[in-house]
């Protein structure tokens, strides 16, 4: 029944009232600095590394894992856990190779590094393209997770859901990042909380369905013996999904370009390190990478439940939309069998979830705005205090648009590989833009900026050479269209550099040098545990 009880209600507005209490609290703790632009868009060193490992997930865990990743659950299985657990591997690799880059040449915006290696021309078209990215694919698609599952567990509409959702994120994103950080935790919390009393339901009621009791390890057994299918992380060629999930290249290839590109040059998860010293950054990407670990036990999971249940001829009505099959509906159908109470627990963590990830996105929308777009082209003059405004008006611009765009989504089944696969059209192109300028000092701004430019175009023929010549050209899974857009951008890249050497200035160059690379011993015993645990899941679901 899509209601919620007294009960739900008390739980949530304590929920609330915890959120704005603490982010007033923390907005005014140091208000003598709340002008300074680097206090509001990176609380500059503000955050502990406890703050920074939970607003890192808080901004990267939303309506498309809880929904989303749900729902390709319920259609791919375990599989679709890769996303998580590789993300955990990557995040050691950036917290090693990347982070120092970034620190000790003390950026503070993706495009401030492009413009201070390459040029303000190269700059300027990476943060447009960073900007309709996150204004047109990543808040559109987590109000739309958010407002479908909101609406499917409670008497809100779909569209009363928008409206309070970008109001509630509004709110806390005009505090700026340090009140993110810290509430961040509060809602980390929250999140995994709630998220694990849902799994903890969902294998409650499986193993109620087939008769031992509600004894979940029971639940556990039902689902591997019910849907072994659904168990390997693995696809071969002639897997019915293979295309989302190809093989081995969720391990070394498309995947792995996808990860580095988003847990490395992202502006709205770097962001949340760039205020920090170097080993405080690391313990708090580490304390992140143990967290993506616990993700599909909260996310992938319920979806394989409820494929079984639904397998059984459970929940037919409620997984259907105008008969047809929704994955996405998996979720939202498990939260409305939650008891009183209980289920306003899950829609807190729900909506803690979703707010903190729009907030993180909106924030990185007006840092990107404020500093490389507004103080670069429109007043360079501006003082900290003009600069904090334009990044608030900035937040509710694209939070507007963002909510006019969303119900255009309302067609899509599967949210999270829609938000995957179009996000992957400029990752292949950043990321060799990005490690290039790290790592290979001969890179050109010539080089650059036809890497910005031929990204988009790139991996728009590859997906769609196949359907323009009836097959003739091979139809790539889109992680492989990454892999090779990526190949052919550094290949494209170097070719150009080579043929036309630029002298780089003193004031353009990256400095870097091994000893950035030294890590602590707890920061290697953590990796290693991390990668430990990583290899024997592979090996046990291969």
């Amino acid at each position: 029944m899509n209601q919620l009880d007294i009960a739900d209600y008390v739980v949530f507005f304590i929920y609330f009232i915890a959120i704005a209490g603490y982010g007033y609290y923390i907005y005014h703790k140091k208000k003598t600095t709340s002008s300074s632009a680097k206090d509001f868009f990176l609380a500059e060193g503000s955050l502990t590394w406890w703050a920074i490992g939970a607003s890192l997930i808080a901004s990267n865990i939303s309506a498309e894992h809880f929904i989303g990743m749900s729902g390709s659950g319920f259609a791919l299985g375990l599989a679709i856990a890769t996303y998580e657990w590789m993300a955990a591997a990557t995040l050691i690799i950036v917290a090693i190779f990347i982070i120092p880059v970034y620190l000790k040449n003390k950026i503070f915006t993706m495009p401030q590094f492009l413009s201070k290696r390459y040029s303000d021309q190269v700059s300027t078209i990476m943060a447009v393209f960073w900007l309709l990215v996150y204004v047109f694919v990543n808040l559109t698609s987590i109000i739309y997770l958010g407002a479908l599952a909101i609406s499917s567990i409670s008497p809100i509409s779909f569209e009363w859901s928008i409206v309070g959702l970008s109001i509630f994120s509004m709110v806390v994103t005009l505090g700026g990042m340090k009140v993110i950080g810290y509430t961040d935790v509060i809602q980390v919390l929250v999140l995994i909380f709630g998220g694990l009393i849902t799994t903890y339901l969902a294998l409650s009621l499986l193993s109620t369905e087939y008769g031992f009791g509600g004894d979940i390890f029971n639940g556990l057994s039902v689902l591997r013996k019910e849907a072994p299918g659904h168990f390997h992380m693995i696809f071969d060629s002639s897997h019915k999904y293979y295309k989302e999930l190809p093989g081995l290249s969720v391990l070394i290839g498309g995947m792995l370009i996808n990860n580095l590109a988003y847990w490395g040059c992202n502006q709205y998860i770097v962001q949340r390190a760039l205020g920090a010293d170097l080993n405080t950054a690391r313990k708090g990407i580490l304390f992140a990478a143990f967290l993506k670990l616990l993700v599909p036990v909260i996310a992938v999971l319920p979806g394989i439940v409820m494929y079984v249940l639904h397998s059984k001829g459970l929940f037919q009505a409620e997984m259907s939309d105008a008969g047809v099959l929704k994955p996405d509906h998996a979720y939202p159908t498990l939260m409305n069998l939650l008891p009183a109470g209980l289920k306003g627990i899950a829609f807190a963590a729900l909506t803690a979830a979703i707010v903190a990830s729009l907030a993180g996105k909106a924030n990185s929308i007006s840092t990107i705005f404020s500093m490389d777009i507004y103080k670069k082209y429109f007043n360079n003059s501006a003082s900290d205090k003009k600069m904090v405004n334009v990044g608030r008006w900035a937040v509710v611009a694209s939070m507007v648009v963002a909510a006019i765009v969303t119900p255009a989504l309302r067609s899509l089944d599967q949210a999270y590989q829609f938000i995957q696969e179009y996000v992957g059209f400029i990752s292949p192109g950043v990321l060799a833009i990005f490690l290039l300028g790290f790592y290979w000092k001969r890179t050109t701004t010539a080089a650059a900026m036809t890497g910005a430019l031929i990204t988009i175009p790139l991996s728009t023929v590859l997906k769609f050479l196949p359907v323009w010549t009836n097959g003739a050209f091979p139809d790539y899974p889109f992680l492989d269209r990454m892999a090779i857009d990526f190949v052919v951008i550094v290949i494209l890249m170097a070719v150009i550099s080579l043929s036309r050497p630029q002298k780089i200035a003193d004031e353009n160059a990256i400095e870097v040098d091994t000893s950035m690379f030294k890590v602590s011993t707890s920061f290697a015993i953590g990796s290693v545990l991390i990668m430990g645990i990583l290899t024997a899941l592979y090996t046990v679901f291969w």
